[in-house]
């Protein structure tokens, strides 16, 4: 069945945390296939405060996230829903996805979530609830049985693909939230990248002043991250394209505990261009090729200047429109894929 013809005219409920705009991104492409989309973000409130206090101790806000999912029990009850789509279910309590199936019985309940379980293990409490369950986690896809299914690039990255520039500003590119090891492997890289008499740039993003704070208290590596380096506010989708076209190789590095692809990874393959990762985990994919992709220990990193020349050796035409934004609906709302992407998965 072809996508449009599974959405047109269908009417969505969709829950997503704010994340880059993302969450924006998605409705847009919802909207473009034909569907009707009613919007709600999974947090009551997106300012630094809130999100902290939910990273860090969810328990002090369960009283106001239970206030306003039970205002959007009251909103949406006599609404007609083809689909609940919930994408990662940080924060939806039970009690919602109980009162709303008894509300709307016929409608199909989707799960997606691009965070691993052992970051954050909410999710596991209400998989029950969904009719169909998606990860971006090979091991939790497993481990819990759901579907398999990575990540994906916007279609503004398609461009970057078409206007190749030769000659770019950064040999090297990181983009990222501050977590775990991230600064002390990218530091590395830039140093390594300043001895070969390569161009880097590096951008941190937190979650605001109180995640930062209560990371330096108590995770060891938070300490080594430079106050003056950090960004607490998150780069929009045209100023990431930017830098993307005026950078020839980017850095990827995943979570230590996470196995799943990040997004960086989709959208390199959608801007054409090639990738330095820790994550070794991408050599059992598809567009696994060494021209394009070179994976570093971060324990003991050794780099490779040859690499920065390698040709970029473009990708099939079927996996690159799987590995879009389309392409990632699609498995959702259409098609399983799960033994696409990696073969050997159970």
């Amino acid at each position: 069945m072809i996508l449009k013809d599974k959405l047109d005219n269908k009417k969505i409920l969709f829950f997503s945390v704010q994340t880059f705009n993302l969450e924006k991104e998605i409705i847009k492409k919802l909207e473009e296939l034909g569907a009707q989309v009613d919007y709600y973000d999974e947090r009551p409130s997106n300012n630094s405060f809130v999100k902290g206090i939910i990273r860090v101790k969810r328990n002090f806000y369960q009283k106001k996230i239970d206030s306003y999912y039970r205002e959007i029990l009251l909103k949406t009850k006599n609404e007609i829903y083809n689909y609940l789509f919930v994408n990662r279910g940080e924060v939806v309590p039970e009690f919602f996805l109980q009162n709303f199936k008894k509300d709307h019985p016929e409608c199909e309940c989707i799960f997606y979530t691009w965070d691993s379980f052992t970051n954050h293990s909410h999710p596991t409490q209400i998989l029950k609830y969904f009719d169909k369950k998606f990860t971006f986690d090979p091991d939790d896809a497993v481990k819990f049985n759901l579907n398999f299914r990575p990540l994906f690039y916007l279609d503004s990255f398609k461009n970057i693909y078409k206007d190749i520039n030769e000659k770019s500003k950064y040999d090297l590119l990181f983009l990222g939230t501050a977590h775990s090891d991230r600064y002390t492997i990218s530091s590395k890289v830039k140093e390594w990248c300043d001895l070969n008499n390569l161009a880097s740039y590096c951008y941190y993003f937190i979650h605001g002043r109180l995640v930062y704070f209560y990371k330096k208290k108590f995770d060891k590596t938070f300490q080594l991250f430079d106050y003056k380096k950090l960004s607490f506010k998150s780069l929009t989708t045209n100023q990431i394209l930017e830098l993307y076209k005026d950078s020839k190789v980017i850095l990827d590095i995943n979570h230590p505990g996470q196995k799943g692809l990040t997004m960086r990874t989709f959208e390199t393959i959608g801007a054409g261009k090639k990738m330095i990762t820790t994550n070794s985990e991408i050599k059992k994919y598809p567009f696994y090729n060494t021209n394009n992709i070179y994976v570093i220990d971060r324990n003991s990193i050794v780099m490779d200047k040859n690499f920065f020349e390698l040709p970029y050796v473009e990708v099939d035409k079927e996996l690159y429109y799987k590995a879009s934004i389309e392409g990632w609906l699609k498995c959702i709302f259409v098609e399983n894929e799960s033994k696409y992407w990696i073969k050997d998965i159970n």
